[in-house]
């Protein structure tokens, strides 16, 4: 073999080195960024999701949550024909008492075992304050009511994001996650000073992210405004759970 062949050989070798990392180090890449988006997406779907299977589950097995010393009792019916309810009926119980967060300030909806601490007098304004304040628990809207103002404006306006960055989820992120699932005469309970104030699901819809008139506007009559992200795990509109008070306890 002449020098000429040898180098061509050469040459010929170091480009299909060259082309193979060059196609080992895209293959990496590339699987790398399929692994973070999925990651991605994992991160930011997964408590919705495991939240979701929990609430169908707690629904199918009769299981239903209920606040501490509530005098309310339910239990299985004996004869129900839902055969997982009957394998399930004496090896997990029928109720899980919840017991208040914040007896100060707090919120617990039974029917999707909610149940969290609410910051007060928080700027829905500024993102900055909301965010810190969704770190902790529950935002209560400034200027609107708190429980039990009797004059002036009367409604109670309570907000968390259904998700924040996929980063940055917590628990607290996570309470209103199920907020969808009430209906017309669920239960709500507020927490404040050590007084119960329980209220009855009137409404619920869904706005546009720039429909504030529910927030802004007062009401002379006592009402509890909820309000989360829209479709969970977005921003783009607000489901807001309009509430009307039933009864008042200590």
């Amino acid at each position: 073999m002449n020098s000429l062949t040898r180098y061509k050989r050469d040459i010929l070798q170091t480009i299909g080195h060259s082309e193979k990392r060059r196609f080992l180090i895209m293959r990496t890449v590339g699987n790398f960024l399929v692994l973070f988006a999925l990651y991605g997406v994992i991160a930011t779907f997964a408590p919705i999701t495991l939240a979701q299977i929990g609430y169908y589950y707690r629904s199918y097995t009769g299981v239903e949550y209920r606040v501490e010393n509530d005098l309310i009792i339910r239990s299985y019916d004996e004869n129900t024909s839902n055969p997982i309810a009957k394998l399930l009926n004496e090896a997990q119980p029928t109720e899980q008492r919840l017991n208040p967060a914040s007896t100060d300030f707090g919120i617990v909806i039974p029917k999707i075992g909610a149940n969290s601490n609410v910051v007060a007098n928080v700027p829905a304004w500024d993102e900055k304050a909301y965010q810190d304040a969704l770190q902790i628990g529950v935002a209560h809207a400034a200027g609107t009511a708190l429980p039990g103002v009797k004059e002036g404006n009367r409604k109670t306006y309570l907000f968390a994001h259904s998700t924040d960055n996929w980063w940055n989820i917590n628990r607290y992120n996570a309470v209103f996650f199920l907020l969808k699932e009430l209906k017309v005469g669920d239960e709500i309970d507020i927490f404040y000073n050590g007084r119960r104030y329980v209220y009855e699901t009137v409404e619920t819809k869904v706005v546009e992210a720039d429909e504030v008139a529910y927030l802004v506007e007062p009401s002379d009559e006592e009402i509890l405004v909820l309000q989360t992200c829209w479709p969970p795990g977005t921003t783009l509109k607000r489901l807001l759970v309009i509430a009307k008070p039933i009864a008042n306890l200590e």
